[in-house]
């Protein structure tokens, strides 16, 4: 037995792009080899990317795999470990990992759990495999498994009677708050019961609503984290075992940050790789003085640079000088492109066109929605001339209540803070200005009552119940499946539960209309959460 290395290839994927993923995995595995490394382990379904979804389905799946499997094929003196798509003679489709030394496949292992819930739809697409894959080096038995496979206790328990000492897991594991703790308090508590090493590989990177945030994690057989890679970076981390102590030699590692700091760096990596991944040379979107624009202008900033982004105000009769000028400071302490568009023109226009339909009658909804219309077809008018993506910016609140306007304040192609109760947008913004000497949002924009400006002195409060309150309904609701009656018995006021509750239900057609935006919470809006947009249930019970 003697000592090696292990590189863990924490990197993200082009969804699709087999080829240049190849290369790109080709030229890891080079500098990993360069750097000493016995074996370079990728991510689950590295070569494709996570989640592929129905590009599965497409006829020259098998000819593309193939031709990137022979690139990695061409990587000499090293063993790679490489998540693929195993497709047999039959025409049935594996969730696999190549093991390839020197230009040989010498082996193939199957992902035997395949999840079917939350994000996941593997079943849909994918045969579980049956057999465990062990192979041995420098004296070392190891062990393979796939993302879901590790939380399926009985598979550890598997390998190690088997007398395996190291399993490799290769994973793509989407983020949400505190999972990347309890992925690490997964693998350590498997390595202290079963006295087995784990080496973790997630993939790393923003793809559609999905966040995956890396943090590949290393463990020896007390369960001490050895090693364990950065949030938000691709990295090509490297780690020593030593066969005299039998452990991987202890890293300096990563901090670990706490859930808002988490949260704000995973959200600027999401927008980071959407616009750049989908090819838009910048973003634009509407500040108007309000939090939750405030804060997507940071997160827009700070992920792709003042240069490639630009803000609208678009001040209306009931618009407040103090959100002209807090959004006029906050575009100047961030060097952005900035401008101010009255819309009292457009509304009036459209007012005007309209008189013949309304007559006298009082005004209601309809002309607020106008207001919120009249900015959105700006926006998107910038959008079309230019080139930059619309950042829609509502949070998760507005969207679960229907308290936004369908083609108004929610029109974009991305929407940052989608998955964002609006508590937790206050947290945010008060983190990024924390962190700096100047705050870039000026101190008004978080203290003040937040108001949407559609109507004289309006708040949301006139609307809604206090933000605290909505917010711990709308969790119980959404994110625990809580009943009307449970959520009741909890203590909250019997008329304001049923509201919200109905607020929710109702608007399920302006969510399937809004932008995407990055997942961060255990229930998001979109492919996790679907319920019939019409429908008879009665959430009571």
């Amino acid at each position: 037995m003697r000592n090696f290395k292990i590189a863990l290839a924490q990197y993200s994927p082009s969804i699709g792009n087999i080829a240049l993923n190849a290369k790109k995995m080709l030229e890891q595995a080079q500098q990993a080899q360069q750097q000493g490394a016995d074996i370079v382990v990728f991510p689950e379904l590295a070569l494709i990317g996570y989640p592929p979804e129905d590009l599965l389905l497409r006829p020259s799946l098998l000819k593309r795999t193939q031709q990137g499997l022979s690139t990695l094929q061409q990587i000499k003196d090293i063993i790679v470990v490489a998540g693929y798509v195993h497709i047999d003679d039959a025409g049935q489709r594996y969730n696999s990992a190549a093991l390839i030394k020197n230009g040989e496949i010498l082996g193939v292992y199957h992902k035997q759990n395949l999840p079917n819930y939350s994000v996941f739809d593997e079943k849909r697409y994918f045969t579980p495999g049956q057999q465990h894959l062990i192979f041995e080096h420098a004296g070392h038995k190891f062990g393979i498994l796939i993302c879901e496979d590790i939380w399926i206790e009985q598979n550890t328990q598997q390998l190690t009677k088997l007398g395996v000492e190291t399993i490799l897991v290769l994973n793509a594991s989407p983020y949400e708050a505190g999972k990347p703790q309890t992925r690490q308090n997964l693998v350590s508590k498997l390595s202290k019961t079963y006295n087995v090493r784990i080496v973790y590989v997630n993939q790393v990177g923003g793809q559609d609503d999905l966040i995956f945030d890396g943090a590949s994690t290393v463990t020896n057989i007390n369960g001490e984290i050895a090693a364990r890679a950065k949030l938000t970076d691709e990295q090509l981390l490297l780690i020593e075992y030593n066969a005299e102590a039998k452990a991987y030699l202890v890293q300096e590692k990563p901090p670990a940050l706490d859930t808002i700091p988490e949260i704000y760096q995973l959200l600027v990596m999401s927008v980071r790789d959407y616009v750049n991944h989908s090819g838009f040379p910048g973003v634009i979107l509407g500040l108007s003085g309000g939090i939750d624009s405030a804060l997507t202008l940071a997160i827009a900033v700070d992920a792709l640079g003042a240069n490639r982004v630009q803000a609208v105000m678009m001040p209306y009769t009931y618009t407040a000088q103090i959100s002209v000028e807090d959004a006029a400071a906050q575009a100047k302490r961030l060097g952005i492109t900035f401008g101010i568009a009255e819309i009292n023109p457009i509304v009036n226009g459209f007012m005007q066109t309209l008189y013949p339909f309304f007559g006298d009658g009082p005004a209601d909804a309809t002309e607020e929605n106008l207001q919120a219309r009249s900015r959105g077809t700006l926006l998107m008018a910038l959008s079309n001339k230019f080139g930059n993506l619309v950042l829609s910016t509502g949070n998760k609140s507005e969207l679960a209540v229907g308290y936004c306007t369908l083609y108004g304040d929610m029109v974009g192609g991305f929407a940052p803070l989608k998955d964002v109760y609006k508590t937790i947008v206050f947290e945010l913004a008060k983190y990024r200005n924390s962190i700096e000497k100047t705050p870039v949002i000026p101190e008004r924009v978080i203290t003040r009552p937040p108001s949407a400006e559609l109507r004289p002195d309006q708040k949301d409060q006139d609307s809604l119940p206090s933000y605290d309150i909505l917010d711990a309904i709308l969790y119980m609701y959404i994110e625990e499946d809580l009943s009307q009656d449970s959520i009741i018995e909890k203590g909250f006021d019997a008329e304001v539960v049923k509201k919200v509750i109905h607020l929710v239900d109702r608007n399920e057609y302006k969510r399937r209309q809004g932008a995407i935006g990055p997942r961060i919470s255990s229930r998001a809006f979109g492919r996790e959460r679907r319920y019939p947009i019409v429908n008879g249930w009665n959430a009571g019970a």
